[in-house]
């Protein structure tokens, strides 16, 4: 499966980065296949150990802030493994045949 899901802190100014640097570092930590881009973090797994990345990296920046919001997007797709790379290749191989 792949995650994708973005975690905001609420109430500590507009300047965000310093908290979302610290869910994006569990979230390298974890070992498992990632991405990071301005909006979303995508990492993949299976359910439990995504899940348990995205609760830790979650509370990492809940330690830090008084409110968080969690957005969280999913496409859980069994037998399916590099999908993170797979994807963006078969898009790319469609826009070069143009």
């Amino acid at each position: 499966m792949i995650v994708a899901f973005s975690v905001t802190p609420l109430g500590v100014g507009e300047d965000v980065g310093a908290y979302v640097a610290e869910a994006v570092r569990v979230v390298r930590a974890s070992g498992l296949p990632n991405r990071t881009d301005a909006m979303f973090t995508s990492i993949e797994g299976e359910w439990d150990e995504v899940m348990d990345v995205v609760k830790r990296a979650v509370a990492a920046v809940e330690a830090r802030a008084p409110r968080v919001s969690v957005v969280l997007k999913a496409d859980i797709r069994p037998g399916v493994t590099d999908g993170l790379t797979r994807k963006v290749e078969t898009v790319e191989r469609h826009l070069a045949e143009q």
